[in-house]
């Protein structure tokens, strides 16, 4: 069972950047697509990027395409996810979470987080604030 724990959430002025970081254990994360979501106070969970940590295809929402990026470091045991330009409407809980896939999607596809039930490990979120 993989376990995910996330880290890096804070307060931060508009214009500035926090970098989270999502640490993986239990199994080796190129079995799944690895997924970052946020909730906001009132809103319904959203999807925010994804990785295919195998091939390190990775994929964004639109919302935040340009300045978030998502990346794993070489030992595949922590996803990041780089947020610059951050703005009052990135305040939310931050989620990372795992979603099982088949060798074929994983070296051929592209991850997707659409639909978070597809998602069946997660982390406990993080905290991020931006205000002034």
């Amino acid at each position: 069972q993989l376990q995910l724990v996330e880290s890096g959430g804070g307060l931060v002025q508009p214009g500035g950047s926090l970098r989270l970081s999502c640490a993986v254990s239990g199994d080796t994360m190129d079995y799944y697509y690895i997924g970052w979501f946020r909730r906001a106070p009132g809103k319904e969970r959203e999807g925010v990027a994804c990785i295919s940590s195998s091939v390190g295809s990775t994929n964004y929402a639109d919302s935040v395409q340009g300045r978030f990026t998502i990346s794993r470091d070489n030992a595949k045991t922590t996803v990041y996810l780089q947020m610059n330009n951050l703005g009052p409407e990135d305040t939310a809980v931050y989620y990372c979470a795992a979603d099982p896939r088949s060798t074929h999607e994983l070296l051929f596809g592209q991850c997707v987080f659409a639909d978070p039930a597809d998602y069946d490990a997660w982390g406990q979120g993080t905290q991020v604030t931006v205000s002034s």
